[in-house]
């Protein structure tokens, strides 16, 4: 039996699933915070459209985990031809399955806490100014959940190389 019959025929499609699902959740993570901030950046613009610019933070960062998503995809992408020699086995596909989970539901998460604590916070920037650095904060908070993700989407794309 020659060596690449050892190899399922499926173990790519797990890899590619990871791609899938890294772009899929992060992608709808950064968009439903940017959409949600949006809507609460509109209502301070009507009132008070010199706060529209120090408003517009949680839209940029929901912007990165969109960032942080197309990192993974792109190394998984990278990984998925393996060196001459080698075979892209089960476990690699696993790994990278793994990873764009990873980086996916945490920017899931962290693009539905940015959208919320967005929209919530320049409405209150609005009326108090004194809420600004307290809102960074929090927005921080939110963001470093998505970078959590991609700091073990990296390790596990790493262990899947060894």
């Amino acid at each position: 039996m020659a060596e690449n019959d050892l190899t399922p025929r499926s173990a790519p499609f797990f890899g590619m699933a990871g791609i899938a699902f890294a772009m899929i959740f992060g992608c709808v993570g950064a968009a439903y915070g940017t959409a949600k901030a949006g809507i609460g950046i509109s209502g301070v613009g009507t009132f008070r459209s010199d706060l529209i610019m120090k408003s517009l933070i949680p839209v940029v960062m929901s912007g990165i985990i969109a960032v942080y998503a197309l990192v993974i995809a792109v190394l998984i992408a990278g990984d998925m031809a393996p060196p001459p020699g080698e075979n892209y086995s089960l476990f690699r596909g696993f790994m990278h399955l793994a990873s764009g989970l990873s980086v996916g539901a945490t920017g899931l998460a962290a693009g539905y806490a940015i959208g919320i604590v967005g929209d919530s916070g320049v409405r209150a920037y609005m009326q108090q100014s004194r809420i600004f650095v307290g809102m960074v904060l929090i927005l921080i908070f939110g963001e470093v959940l998505g970078l959590y993700g991609l700091i073990v989407a990296l390790i596990l794309n790493t262990k899947s190389r060894g």
